[in-house]
């Protein structure tokens, strides 16, 4: 998509292909008010989600090796078919190693709104040897990112089994915020709730109190948790909202 040009004229949301430093092709979304989002075509991977101000919302490690295969620390890593160690599959799956491609013609969203957003379309399918030696399933995941006007990114996932042959799996936006100090932040939308504790092997506890700090290294899943979950960042007076819908567990670490 392109800009208008001309005095006065509106400015529009624009989807562009860049390539990074490894010649791994990218995708750029950027609003008509100067937020962005880059995704990485390996691993379908948000590596950036920018303000209008050009402030950073999402940590990327320095020393993050970039150049596939392997995968990237930070950003929006998706875990897929499988979340964590819970299976057979390597530690969260495969999808955030394998190169995406751009759907030019996707399945139809007819709930989604393009009004204003810049948006994009991936795919991933088990179309090579390698990932059907490893999950012998046929299958088509869909993704569709968006930056809308007022700067909110959305991920929408769907995944389609394209024969007869049943599959269960497992599927995380594994986030990374860009915070100050951890013991500035607070989470609210947790309380009471049940959660499985990584650090004492997967042990299932009860969630007590209001709002959740972070005092000491934790690991947990949080069990059918509710569809909006907030996170406050006092130092830097910054709030982030995460709504879900589909996806019963919130994981924290």
């Amino acid at each position: 998509m392109e800009p208008s040009s001309g005095v006065g004229a509106e400015k529009r949301p624009m989807v562009d292909l860049v390539k990074d430093k490894n010649g791994t092709d990218q995708i750029l979304l950027q609003n008509p008010k100067g937020a962005s989002v880059k995704i990485s075509l390996h691993g379908g991977q948000v590596l950036s989600w920018k303000t209008e101000k050009g402030d950073e919302l999402l940590f990327t490690s320095t020393k993050a090796n970039s150049k596939p295969p392997h995968p990237v620390r930070g950003g929006i890593p998706i875990c897929f078919p499988q979340f964590g160690t819970r299976g057979s599959l390597e530690q969260h799956g495969f999808a955030r190693n394998k190169m995406w491609l751009v759907e030019n013609d996707p399945p139809a969203l007819p709930s989604f709104d393009a009004t204003g957003k810049a948006y994009v379309d991936l795919v991933l399918k088990s179309s090579d040897e390698d990932t059907m030696r490893i999950w012998p399933y046929s299958f088509e995941f869909h993704l569709r990112v968006s930056l809308a006007l007022d700067g909110d990114l959305t991920l929408i996932s769907r995944v389609r089994n394209i024969n007869s042959k049943p599959f269960s799996f497992s599927i995380a936006y594994h986030t990374y915020f860009s915070i100050s100090d951890i013991s500035e932040v607070r989470l609210e939308g947790l309380e009471t709730l049940d959660y499985l504790d990584n650090l004492q092997e997967k042990e299932r506890f009860t969630e007590q109190g209001d709002a959740l700090t972070f005092e000491s290294e934790i690991d947990r899943v949080y069990l059918n948790s509710k569809d909006v979950v907030a996170v406050f960042d006092h130092e830097r007076k910054r709030t982030f909202l995460i709504r879900k819908e589909g996806l019963p567990d919130v994981g924290k670490n």
